[in-house]
């Protein structure tokens, strides 16, 4: 079901970087000692059988650019599992997360020092499932998937060496997605905000009717195509890439060539500001000046329009994310993994689900500072999710991406800076009527996938 991929250039530092690592686990050798990924490990931490033993020892925790504005979170969280466990010593490293970040990791991983408890996101996860380097939950920790949604916890998989599918990761945080509009300009449009639209095209539909009443004072939403794909593509269930994650196919659906001609449509209709179809003008600027009647599907959108919009904000509806034939929406939420070359790695096991247990995922999710939601069932249940006082559109959304979070899945498709400009520019041909769309789609496929062989 997923087809995650690395970036080129990242794929092909990685298969530099671990050439030389005896990629691959193995449960033992001739001299009775145990590798993973090239490094010699406890025999435990390897092949089949769940880790058993005393939580106790030093181990070390690393996340990604989080201690400055959550340090008093994280230490909490570190003092908790180390009253619960006395004999435990956390170190905590916040790596700052910059362009080197899995360059430093995998450098790590190479040399046997990969940290015990790690954040990392899903390039960083594909990379080290394959090569050995993160525990196989589904044999030590054969209950692991227990606190999280099915649908999460079954889409987080990742393939190790051999090409077999498997859990050596646990989900943790994500954002969410939701329809955010402007509720008296839809109203103007003759358009109920009750009634949102539930497809992309339905969605489309309604953008048309906006163009023909608005008299370009306002617009439906901008029209640069790279601030919808592939996300649209894939709640309409365009299959994006092939299976394996190393070729586009996104040109060979009917579905694609609508979507093409509808946003050509739409745009020749003057449902999107002609001066937005190249540029990288942010939505939520212009949404805040009441010149959109559509806002960013990001949650944390609301929170800007309130604090810099207020007069907007009182304005603004939200409303489920159009499912589309997808039937549920997709993202990509942060993992922790359990390093193989863990010298203690049940104490690690222990502290990385206690990190990700429904209580302290709730903790964070609250923090006002941030928005984030769980990949807890428990979490997602809570008052904090569910309770709306009055009209609040911010806390409206956050009940509704706590309802949608339950049935995500972790196969969001991430393109490439390259591969979506290269996409996106032949799109806006096609919107400009320059070319049919499907020529349009045969010609973006056609580089996205030079773009993959030529690894960038």
């Amino acid at each position: 079901m997923r087809a995650s991929r690395l970036p080129g250039s990242l794929a092909c530092f990685l298969a530099l970087a671990l050439a030389a690592a005896g990629c691959g686990l193995s449960g033992g050798s001739d001299d009775g000692e145990a590798t993973a990924g090239g490094c010699k490990v406890d025999k435990a931490n390897v092949g089949s059988g769940a880790l058993s033993g005393d939580v106790k020892g030093d181990i070390t925790f690393q996340t990604t650019n989080l201690k400055k504005d959550f340090g008093d979170y994280f230490n909490g969280v570190i003092d908790a599992f180390e009253k619960e466990h006395p004999d435990t010593k956390v170190k905590w490293i916040d790596d700052p997360g910059d362009a080197t970040f899995t360059q430093r990791l995998v450098a790590d991983a190479q040399g046997c020092t990969l940290p015990d408890v790690v954040n990392i996101n899903v390039n960083t996860a594909v990379a080290l499932t394959k090569n050995g380097y993160l525990l196989n939950l589904d044999d030590k920790a054969p209950d692991a998937g227990k606190p999280f949604t099915g649908s999460m916890w079954k889409s987080s998989t990742y393939a190790e060496a051999d090409g077999t599918k498997v859990h050596s990761v646990l989900p943790w945080y994500s954002g969410g997605i939701v329809q955010t509009f402007n509720s008296d300009l839809l109203k103007n449009a003759g358009l109920d905000p009750a009634k949102p639209p539930t497809s992309v095209l339905g969605l489309f539909s309604d953008a048309e009717k906006i163009a023909k009443v608005s008299d370009g004072k306002y617009y439906a939403f901008l029209a640069n195509p790279s601030l919808r794909i592939p996300a649209d593509w894939q709640q309409m269930g365009i299959q994006v890439l092939s299976a394996d994650g190393k070729k586009f196919t996104f040109a060979d659906d009917p579905k694609t060539v609508q979507w093409v001609e509808g946003m050509a449509k739409l745009y020749k209709a003057g449902a999107m500001p002609k001066d937005s179809l190249s540029s990288n003008q942010d939505p939520s600027n212009v949404y805040g000046q009441g010149k959109l009647v559509y806002g960013s599907t990001n949650p944390n959108f609301l929170r800007f329009i309130q604090q810099n919009n207020p007069s907007i904000y009182k304005k603004t509806g939200v409303a489920r994310y159009m499912l589309d034939d997808l039937g549920h929406t997709v993202g990509a939420p942060q993992y922790i993994g359990v390093a193989s070359t863990s010298k203690n790695a049940v104490t690690a096991l222990a502290f990385a689900q206690f990190l990700t247990n429904a209580e302290n995922q709730l903790q964070w999710a609250k923090d006002p500072n941030v928005v984030i939601f769980p990949s807890t069932t428990e979490s997602l249940k809570d008052p904090f999710f569910q309770k709306v006082e009055g009209t609040d559109p911010f806390a409206e959304a956050r009940k509704i991406v706590a309802g949608d979070r339950q049935t995500a899945t972790a196969d969001e498709i991430a393109l490439t800076p390259g591969e979506l400009n290269a996409i996106s520019a032949q799109i806006q041909l096609a919107m400009q009527g320059k070319k049919s769309a499907q020529d349009a789609l045969d010609e973006a496929q056609s580089k996205a996938n030079e773009l993959i062989e030529q690894g960038s």
